[in-house]
């Protein structure tokens, strides 16, 4: 089954503006983010209380419950770029794990020009990487203007996927990016909770067709990276099952943490340890049980950490807990993934998480670095060759990136992220393809 990966090339005219609007999208992107880094950019609150939920709403998933009208500023003017691009801030229905209804806040740039590939115009749901868990780090605060701070918490958030929204929208494509589940709205983000974090990405897409009148029958692929790529695994395996109604073309599911504890060990001591409080503090939130057994092997600094990091952006914590370790934050001083392995309520929240236990019936792009210093390279293989086992369509491509500076995150993971999504595993002419109709079938892998 696992055949050597077949190379598609084609000179068509429609392929040389799909590269041509990747690139534009890139160096667009490029340039406004730097713009606004390099001035220190940053926003008050531009939206009052539209993340606060009504008491009652449409139940429905992907319902509307609310949008505004806001201008995101995803690149300079040019003749093919309409500036500012015109979006909406949407809080739209989706489901917790128990199936009860939560709202959901996000962002849809609809399509401002022709479609450049073949057929209806497609949808593109993008689930962002790795944000924060505060109410502020939500995506959709930050597409404005690229970058959200909230001084009263000295707290910064990053527009993370400006670059994938913008060569999407040049592409003509509709685009909704989610918050996920607590991000924006009240409640805890449920960090690396993969129903929660399915539910969040399929209901966006049914959320965009609400919003554009298109319909189930519209094309459809899922984009994400990190956390997205955890995200969009996780929605492409249980689609068939949620979602049977969404016409799921094709997924990229970059880096994907398919099994936590793997990711847990892997990030522990780097640069983004203190995210491993994300997780603990998301999985609180939905098995109240694990409190008990967690109270006895963390100390009073673990403590102290959860609480913070529950408040704060991924930003955050590089600045102010990096390279956090937790074997500083328990009694014994061992790594808490090793309580965790021991405690039998932690064993089932562990359990509960495993990408890979469900099918995608749609076929998947996976990209991981050979040297990934945060979601491990072997973990991601391990979901595709489970996958291809239960009979599913996926093309796996290793990222080679030398490793540079180890532990540090930026280089060996985010590294990867621009390459598999725009340069040689070019994650985006891939879902063109199948967009236009290009067959696959079996598994590849590079």
């Amino acid at each position: 089954m696992h055949r050597p990966r077949r190379t598609f090339r084609t000179t068509h005219p429609r392929t040389a503006r799909v590269r041509r609007a990747v690139v534009v999208g890139v160096v667009a992107c490029t340039g406004v983010a730097a713009s606004w880094f390099g001035a220190g950019g940053s926003t008050a609150e531009p939206s009052g209380d539209f993340y606060t939920p009504p008491a009652q709403f449409d139940a429905t998933p992907g319902a509307i419950i609310k949008s505004a009208a806001m201008p995101v500023l995803l690149a300079p003017p040019t003749a093919a770029v309409r500036w500012p691009v015109p979006a909406q801030r949407v809080m739209y229905t989706s489901r917790l794990q128990n199936d009860a209804p939560v709202a959901v806040s996000g962002t849809f740039i609809d399509a401002t020009r022709p479609w450049q590939g073949s057929g209806a115009r497609p949808t593109i749901v993008i689930a962002p990487g790795t944000v924060g868990q505060g109410t502020q780090c939500a995506p959709s605060l930050a597409f404005s203007t690229g970058i959200y701070a909230d001084l009263s918490r000295l707290s910064v958030s990053a527009n993370q996927e400006a670059i994938s929204a913008v060569a999407w929208n040049l592409l003509g494509a509709r685009v909704f990016v989610t918050d996920y589940i607590g991000l924006g709205t009240p409640g805890v983000h449920t960090y690396a909770n993969r129903l929660e974090e399915a539910h969040a990405v399929l209901d966006a897409a049914r959320a965009a067709e609400n919003l554009s009148g298109s319909g189930p029958q519209t094309p459809l692929v899922l984009w994400g990276y990190s956390q997205g790529g955890g995200a969009t695994a996780a929605a492409a395996e249980l689609q068939p099952v949620y979602a049977p109604e969404l016409n799921l073309k094709g997924t990229w599911s970059g880096a994907p943490p398919s099994d936590l504890a793997a990711v847990v060990r892997q990030i522990d001591g780097n640069l983004i340890g203190a995210a491993i409080g994300f997780a603990i503090n998301g999985f609180l939130a939905r098995y109240p049980e694990l409190q008990q057994d967690l109270d006895k092997v963390i100390n009073p600094a673990g403590r102290a950490l959860l609480a913070t990091v529950k408040t704060e952006c991924v930003a955050d914590i590089i600045a102010k807990q990096p390279f956090t370790r937790t074997s500083d934050l328990t009694i014994d001083h061992r790594p808490l993934i090793d309580h965790l392995q021991e405690l039998p309520d932690a064993v089932k929240v562990i359990h509960d998480q495993l990408i890979g236990t469900l099918t995608p019936s749609s076929p998947v792009l996976m990209t991981s670095g050979i040297n990934d210093d945060t979601i491990p390279y072997g973990q991601v293989r391990q979901l595709a060759v489970d996958w291809c086992d239960k009979g599913a369509t996926v093309t796996f491509r290793t990222n080679n990136l030398p490793p540079i500076a180890p532990g540090t995150t930026f280089a060996n993971h985010f590294g990867p992220e621009l390459i598999d999504g725009f340069g040689t595993n070019n994650a985006i002419s891939y879902l063109v393809d199948r967009l236009n109709g290009k067959p696959l079938q079996g598994c590849t892998f590079d």
